[in-house]
């Protein structure tokens, strides 16, 4: 059996599953695609592991053995995503991760952004140390290999220390116990510094402070995900302008390889096949892409094949739920916009609009129902409803080719898309 091991800067794949079933679909897809890119198996947030009920034992063992079952014996990675305090680390390193994702939303300023200079300068000046080291950036002037030159006054670096300043100080402190925690343990290890939960993208100054300070206070940092421009709302494609898109990332990998080299990370990874070739073309191999929720959906796409009933069931419970169980997900689909199961007879039609497939990837037109989002964000409260998990388990332990077909199909899409 292949254990986890870190991938370095190899192009890689996180495919997350909150089911515990789906790696032999993921291993399937990947040997579909063929070879050049490194797997990660073993994903899964600590809200995630909360809201399914698995500990993140558990989370690698099911991985682990998905790949034996499979036939894999390749190299793979295993990322402990999310991570917010010591406790998740210790927890998540004992039982094998080695890659692990820090993420200090809690602690930035989202609405630096709008806040006037005198604002600004009120605010870093209450967080003391935590601002000072951003505002010595003040005056720095990088010319990146695009030509871009990333100039950085006094009001951007002041921005910059309210936004990130707490956030980034939070992160080297997890990192250095990160460290000393696998060190302790005699494994290697790679960290991954996820800054992307902001509602505005995150600048080219801010990147450049954050990974500069992040490097210089020794973290062992293998790929960092920023907040990109455009919408990157869950279970449906990219909602922005395509090429704005990789012009920006051009500039975002430019810092990434000057200050490293390291990768560059998107998450939200989910069902953006349309902006998978610029991604992929802009970061020249130094990327990694994260997914999650796209194999539970999946996952009831198998359920609707084979027990139609059980599918409606679960749409209901999910649109009781989803006001309530969207409020930690950016998306925008509404129930009044989405046919309920009595409003909409025919399975197949129902199938479409909630389990949308691609149309054309090569003309930017991927999935956009956001039936899909509905579904994507009330897993956690239908995996917790007693008889309908039963049920949704007991039909994908009866039809694990299915399982394992329909996710060859879709990710090879999402693995073919990144040749770029």
């Amino acid at each position: 059996m292949s254990h986890p091991v870190p991938l370095g800067l190899s192009p890689s794949f996180g495919f997350g599953d909150r089911l515990g079933l789906a790696t032999p679909g993921h291993v399937a897809a990947l040997r579909r695609a063929g070879q050049g890119v490194a797997p990660i198996f073993a994903q899964q947030s600590i809200r995630e592991m909360t809201r399914t009920n698995r500990a993140p034992q558990q989370v690698m063992d099911d991985a682990l053995r998905g790949a034996k079952e499979a036939g894999f014996d390749g190299v793979q990675g295993a990322d402990a995503d999310h991570l917010k305090t010591p406790q998740d680390v210790e927890r998540t390193a004992a039982a094998g991760f080695c890659f692990f994702t820090i993420d200090p939303s809690d602690n930035v300023d989202g609405q630096a952004d709008t806040c006037d200079a005198a604002t600004l300068a009120g605010k870093a000046k209450s967080l003391g140390d935590d601002a000072k080291w951003v505002l010595a950036y003040s005056g720095k002037k990088v010319t990146l290999p695009t030509g871009t030159t990333i100039s950085i006054d006094d009001l951007a670096a002041t921005r910059a220390a309210v936004k990130y300043g707490k956030a980034v100080n939070a992160a080297i402190a997890l990192a250095k116990h990160i460290a000393a925690t696998l060190q302790k343990a005699g494994r290697d290890y790679e960290i991954e510094l996820s800054v992307d939960e902001t509602p505005q993208p995150t600048t080219l100054a801010e990147h450049f402070i954050i990974a500069d300070r992040c490097l210089s206070q020794g973290m062992k940092l293998v790929s960092l995900a920023p907040r990109f421009v455009g919408d990157f709302e869950k279970g449906v494609d990219y909602k922005g302008d395509v090429k704005a898109f990789e012009r920006s990332l051009a500039d975002h990998a430019a810092i990434a390889k000057q200050l490293g080299p390291y990768k560059l990370s998107l998450h939200s990874g989910s069902d953006k096949l349309s902006i998978y070739p610029a991604f992929a073309r802009a970061t020249k191999g130094l990327w990694h892409v994260k997914t999650a929720g796209t194999s539970y959906l999946e996952a009831i796409r198998v359920i609707a094949k084979h027990n139609v009933e059980l599918f409606k069931r679960i749409i209901e419970l999910a649109r009781e739920h989803y006001d309530t169980d969207r409020a930690t997900y950016h998306v925008s689909a509404t129930l009044a916009g989405t046919p309920s199961t009595k409003q909409v007879a025919d399975p197949v039609k129902l199938e479409q609009v909630y389990l949308e497939r691609w149309q054309d990837v090569a003309a930017g037109k991927g999935f956009t129902e956001p039936g899909r989002q509905i579904l994507h964000t009330t897993f956690g409260t239908v995996l917790k409803h007693e008889q309908i998990r039963g049920e949704f388990f007991q039909v994908l332990r009866a039809n694990p080719q299915t399982y394992r077909a329909v996710l060859e199909e879709h990710f090879s899409r999402h693995l073919e898309a990144l040749r770029g």
